[in-house]
């Protein structure tokens, strides 16, 4: 278990293993290939060990998108797609870091203060920890299981 890492933005290529090993094993390789993954705004983001660089331990991806609002209007958002914890990895602080430090760098440089995910239902309570909400009714993913909608909303 890595107890130091480092955490930076990566390349799609760098991610993509852990992507499907962990959230779409079983399934064809594409099915861990999102849409939006190569385009020029999409920020992919991982942590690795300190002590072997070469072992990816966490991965995620935040997509521009649009968020729907109680009004039936729309805002500018980002998607949180692709969450990934190596097995090893999980309940050590990691995913929680990367996500702390990927909402950080959005906040930091984009005007976008609204964060949305689909989450699995098994882990809205690791979102709720880090202060996101969730707002829909659960539904099903056919090849993922269930699912909440999630929101974060920067209030600076």
């Amino acid at each position: 278990m890595p107890d130091v890492f480092t955490i930076r933005r990566a390349q799609l290529q760098e991610i993509a293993d852990l992507r499907y090993a962990i959230l779409r094993a079983g399934l064809p390789r594409n099915a861990a290939d999102f849409p939006g993954d190569d385009d020029q705004a999409t920020r992919h983001y991982a942590a690795w060990s300190t002590s072997d660089p070469s072992v990816l331990l966490a991965c995620l991806s935040f997509m521009p998108s649009v968020w729907k609002t109680a009004d039936n209007g729309s805002e500018a958002a980002w998607q949180l797609r692709g969450m990934a914890v190596a097995e090893q990895s999980q309940r050590t602080g990691v995913g929680r870091a990367l996500v702390q430090f990927a909402q950080a760098d959005l906040f930091e440089t984009s005007p976008i203060k609204r964060h949305w995910c689909n989450a699995r239902k098994h882990a809205a309570g690791f979102y709720e920890k880090l202060g996101w909400r969730i707002v829909s009714d659960e539904f099903d993913i056919p090849t993922a299981g269930p699912h909440y909608i999630m929101s974060y909303t920067n209030q600076v």
